[in-house]
C-alpha cells in the first residue's frame, strides 16, 4: 500500500451523515470483542493490527510441539471484521498517537484520525532485567515463536539422534509454571515419552530432558492448593524436572544459569530455553503519550476509559485493570466487549458504567487426558473430565468452523492414536531457517 493510498473506511449506512469513527489498535481478544460488539453500534469501526491475522495464543504451544499446524490456530482478520457491515481492517503498525488532534500515527507516516479509540494491542515478555533472557530465550507467544520452538526443539533430537559429534543432549528448560508454562512442558513431556522410543529408537528418551524452572514454590499459582499440588505431582509423573524456588539468574545461547533454593548456582546446558514467564506492555505503548503504571500498562478508570482521555479505552492484557485478572482469554474478551457497550452508549447520549470482571473459572491441562479446572462456587475437578472439558472449551472458542474442525480432528489423531501414528507437524531444520534469513 503505497503512502498516498487512501485509508479504509467502512460505509456509514447513514448515508451523507458522518457516523462516529472508532478505530481499534490489536487484533486479539479483546480487540475482536470490541469490533463484534461495536457491529452493534451507530459508529464506523476500523482495526488495526501488525498482523493480517490474529493467533488462538492457548493452543500456540500445540504449534510448538508438533501438535497444530499454525493455520489451525490463526485467522484471517480481514476476514473476521467483513462479518460486519460497518467494521474494515487495516493491516499496519501503530507508532504513535496524537490525543490532541485524535490521530492514530502508522509505520509509513500516514494517520488515521478517531472519535474513538480502543488500545487492545495486548502485552509482550517481561525479561525482569536478567542476562540474556531477551537475547536467548524464545517465546511461544506469537505464531512466528512458535514455530521458531518448534523447529528448534525437532532440529535438536534430530542431531542428537544422529550422534553427530559434539552435539548435547537435547534438554529443554522452560521457565515459568503459569498456564503456558505447564501446559509447554507437559506437552513435551509426552513428545519425550511417547515419541522418542518409536521414532528415535537410538536415542534413550533419558537423554531428551525437559526443566521447568519456578522462582514461587508452586506452580500454577491461581489454582487451589490441591490442584497445584496435584499438578506438580502429574508433572513429576510424567518425568518433569521440576524445580521450584529456583531463580534464573543468566540465559546463555546454550545454557540457563539457576539459583536453587539453598542458593546454589547450576549451569543446565540446554538446546532451548523457553519463556513462558512474566509479560509487560510493548515499550512502544509508552511512547504514544498515554498515562502507564507498573508494566508499563495503560491506566484506566473503572469504565476502562484511559486516565485523561474520556474518548480513549485500554482493555485487555495492556491496561492496568487487565494486570488484576489472570493472563487468560476471557478476561480480555470481556474487556473488549465492555469497552464496545460504553462507546455505543456515550454515541447513545448515556452514561458509561463501570467494568465488573465475571470469573468463569481457570483451566490447565497437564498432559494427555490430565487437566485441572476450578470454575466458581468452589467447583473444582482433575483428571480426564477436566481434559475433555478443557477440549471442548478450546475448540469452540476458536473462530470460524474451518478452525475448529482442523483443530479437532488434530488433536483427536494427536491423542487417540497416539504414539502409533506420530501425528507430529514439523517444518524446516531450525540451521536451514537460519541460513535463508
Amino acid at each position: 500500500m503505497s503512502a498516498t493510498a487512501p485509508l479504509p473506511a467502512a460505509p456509514s449506512a447513514e448515508g451523507v451523515r458522518r457516523r462516529p469513527k472508532v478505530v481499534v489498535v490489536g487484533g486479539g481478544f479483546a480487540g475482536m470483542a470490541a469490533v463484534r460488539q461495536l457491529a452493534k453500534a451507530d459508529v464506523d469501526v476500523l482495526l488495526i493490527d501488525k498482523n493480517g491475522y490474529t493467533t488462538f495464543q492457548p493452543l500456540l504451544y500445540q504449534v510448538a510441539t508438533g501438535g497444530l499446524n499454525p493455520g489451525d490456530v490463526t485467522f484471517y482478520l480481514r476476514a473476521y471484521t467483513s462479518r460486519f457491515k460497518n467494521a474494515d481492517f487495516l493491516r499496519a503498525k501503530v507508532t504513535g498517537v496524537d490525543t490532541g488532534s485524535k490521530k492514530v500515527q502508522l509505520d509509513d507516516g500516514r494517520a488515521v484520525d478517531y472519535d474513538y479509540l480502543v488500545v487492545s494491542c495486548g502485552v509482550t515478555a517481561n525479561y525482569f532485567g536478567i542476562k540474556g533472557a531477551a537475547e536467548n530465550s524464545h517465546l511461544i507467544y506469537t505464531r512466528a515463536g512458535a514455530i521458531e520452538t518448534r523447529d528448534l526443539i525437532f532440529s535438536a533430537v534430530e542431531d542428537a539422534s544422529q550422534g553427530r559429534p559434539g552435539t548435547p543432549d537435547p534438554t529443554v528448560v522452560v521457565v515459568g509454571a503459569g498456564a503456558t508454562g505447564v501446559e509447554m512442558a507437559g506437552a513435551l513431556a509426552e513428545l519425550r515419552n511417547d515419541a522418542i522410543p518409536v521414532a528415535y529408537r537410538n536415542l534413550p528418551k533419558d537423554r531428551v530432558r525437559i526443566v521447568l524452572v519456578e522462582m514461587a514454590d508452586v506452580v500454577l499459582a491461581p489454582f487451589d492448593a490441591k490442584l497445584r499440588d496435584y499438578a506438580a505431582h502429574e508433572l513429576r509423573e510424567r518425568g518433569v524436572d521440576l524445580r521450584l524456588k529456583t531463580s534464573v539468574q543468566e540465559v546463555r545461547p546454550d545454557a540457563v544459569v539457576v539459583k536453587g533454593p539453598d542458593g546454589e548456582l547450576e549451569t543446565i546446558s540446554t538446546a532451548a530455553t523457553i519463556w513462558a514467564t512474566g509479560v509487560s506492555a510493548s515499550p512502544v505503548v509508552g511512547d504514544w503519550g498515554l498515562p502507564t503504571g507498573r508494566g508499563g500498562r495503560v491506566q484506566v478508570e473503572p469504565d476502562l476509559r484511559v486516565v485523561g482521555h474520556p474518548e480513549i479505552f485500554a482493555a485487555g492484557d495492556v491496561s492496568i485493570a487487565g494486570s488484576s485478572l489472570p493472563q487468560l482469554a476471557q478476561p480480555a474478551i470481556q474487556g473488549g466487549r465492555h469497552a464496545g457497550v460504553q462507546i455505543g452508549r456515550l454515541v447513545a447520549g448515556q452514561p458509561t458504567q463501570e467494568f465488573h470482571y465475571h470469573d468463569k473459572g481457570i483451566m490447565a491441562t497437564i498432559g494427555f487426558s490430565d487437566a485441572i479446572a476450578e470454575l466458581p462456587r468452589g467447583i473444582k475437578f482433575k483428571g480426564v473430565i477436566a481434559w475433555l472439558s478443557w477440549i471442548g472449551l478450546h475448540v469452540v472458542t476458536l473462530i470460524g468452523n474451518r478452525n475448529r474442525f482442523a483443530t479437532m480432528v488434530n488433536l483427536s489423531v494427536r491423542y487417540f492414536t497416539w504414539p502409533r501414528s506420530l501425528n507430529i507437524v514439523v517444518g524446516d531444520p531450525a540451521d536451514w531457517r537460519a541460513d535463508r534469513a
